[in-house]
């Protein structure tokens, strides 16, 4: 167990840490490059600026870790408890979150393009002009979800549940919106394509 432990600049490239408790460690500015930590015990944990470019951390506890301007590109968080998670500016371009819960999280100017995020819980999720261009968010919950000036161009929100989500100055042109729920979701100033008719939202 390294709970607590100040492992910052590390090099733990490549490494297995799966099952690994590292609750409240210091792992700011860290090379988890490919790192192997599915399972693993990351709450509360301190990630700023860490590579954790195609990491494994499928279903690992991630909830109110600070991962700010973290590199997530391609990697794996499928299952992974990352509510309450700090993200803003993280990069998780390609990254897999099919089922995890981002309940809470923060991720403000985040960039999940092409991200699969399939049937995730983003209840009340912070998403201000996150850039979700392309990503997979058929299922996802966003319920309450703030997504002011969010990026959802060519997303793909088929059944997305967005009933009370905030999307004022969202871009959501050329997105797939088939059997969406937004009833009381705020589209005011949203851009939509011109054929598309979304039922119990305010749109002015």
């Amino acid at each position: 167990e390294l709970l607590d432990a100040d492992l910052r600049a590390s090099d733990a490239s490549f490494a297995r840490l799966g099952g690994a408790h590292l609750d409240g460690a210091n792992l700011d500015g860290a090379n988890l490059d490919t790192v192997q930590s599915s399972r693993a015990h990351l709450s509360r944990a301190r990630l700023n600026t860490a590579n954790l470019h195609r990491a494994n951390l499928r279903g690992a506890n991630l909830r109110g870790a600070h991962m700010w301007r973290a590199n997530l590109e391609r990697a794996n968080l499928g299952g992974a408890n990352l509510s309450r998670a700090q993200l803003r500016g993280a990069n998780l371009i390609g990254a897999q979150l099919r089922g995890a819960n981002l309940n809470g999280g923060h991720l403000r100017n985040a960039n999940l393009s092409g991200a699969i995020l399939r049937g995730t819980n983003l209840v009340e999720a912070y998403l201000v002009e996150a850039y979700l261009g392309g990503a997979d968010l058929r299922g996802a919950n966003l319920r309450a979800a703030d997504l002011t000036g969010a990026n959802l161009r060519r997303a793909r929100l088929q059944h997305a549940d967005l009933r009370g989500a905030i999307l004022r100055g969202a871009n959501l042109r050329d997105a797939q919106l088939d059997s969406a729920h937004f009833e009381g979701a705020d589209l005011q100033g949203a851009q939509l394509d011109a054929h598309v008719h979304v039922v119990g939202a305010r749109l002015k």
